[in-house]
């Protein structure tokens, strides 16, 4: 419990309030009350493609709470976010010295953590966290617009060749191509010491990302996660990470620096 209260006093520090208040979103499928039709036919790009546009959060929301609307914007905090391994038998196979890093950080509740100190997420992490994510498709680009530090991600999607010696980055640099109806993007060029969860698993330079993207229907997004990264783990690893459709929102100007007080709150309570 405490683990969950630190995280509301550093991701929650602004009101869930939308510059745009209840602001219909164009062309969502409706049914006869009204509500949003979650399983309707996935949007299509010009191409024929699918269209991964909409204004996203984690759809690993507790059981209990079947039926999540779609323009219900809460923060319900991922358990991928806290662990990305924690569906994975035995856990993400770390190396012994991440390992000891891991259970050091979870034990001082995270101190370290970049994010607290209003640092970039990477991508993976961002995909758990109560921040929305826009992703903005077009046939050549797919981009992520996080509303945490107005952050983005550039996906091309024109199959080029990734960079053979590129300078680190926080999101990497990642190229996409289809397979069907599969968006499957490949990174490289992550930073050193990359936080991908609240309990301090990281990836580096070494590392080598495939996400494989699918939009099932209208309301959902489905993304199976492979890392390799043998300097940090001793076998690539996969999860697949859930996705839900927020409608009639749109992103919170979200700047962590401004009247940031979450450090001095976590080591009041530390």
């Amino acid at each position: 419990m405490l683990r969950l209260a630190l995280c509301a006093l550093v991701l929650c520090s602004l009101p869930l309030s939308a510059q745009w208040v209840n602001y219909a979103t164009a062309g969502v499928p409706r049914k006869a009350d009204g509500t949003v039709d979650m399983s309707a036919k996935t949007p299509r790009l010009p191409d024929g493609k699918p269209d991964f546009s909409g204004v996203w959060t984690s759809d690993e929301v507790d059981p209990r709470r079947p039926g999540v609307q779609a323009n219900l914007r809460d923060a319900t905090t991922s358990r991928k976010m806290v662990n990305l391994g924690v569906e994975m038998k035995g856990g993400l196979p770390y190396q012994p010295w991440l390992a000891a890093l891991v259970k050091e950080r979870t034990a001082n509740k995270a101190l370290d953590d970049p994010h607290i100190v209003c640092f970039p997420d990477n991508f993976l992490r961002a995909y758990g966290m109560p921040h929305a994510l826009k992703f903005v498709h077009t046939p050549g680009l797919f981009v992520t617009l996080n509303e945490w530090n107005a952050g983005y991600r550039q996906v091309f999607t024109d199959a080029r060749k990734l960079p053979t010696d590129p300078l680190p980055a926080w999101q990497g640099y990642s190229s996409g191509k289809w397979d069907g109806d599969t968006l499957i993007v490949d990174t490289i060029g992550v930073r050193d010491g990359t936080w991908i969860d609240w309990n301090g698993s990281e990836i580096g330079e070494q590392a080598k990302i495939r996400e494989e993207f699918r939009r099932p229907d209208y309301g959902h997004i489905e993304v199976k996660v492979t890392v390799d990264d043998p300097k940090a783990y001793t076998a690539p690893w996969s999860v697949t990470i859930k996705e839900r459709i927020l409608v009639d929102v749109e992103l919170i100007d979200e700047v962590c620096l401004e009247n940031e007080q979450s450090l001095k709150h976590m080591k009041a309570v530390h």
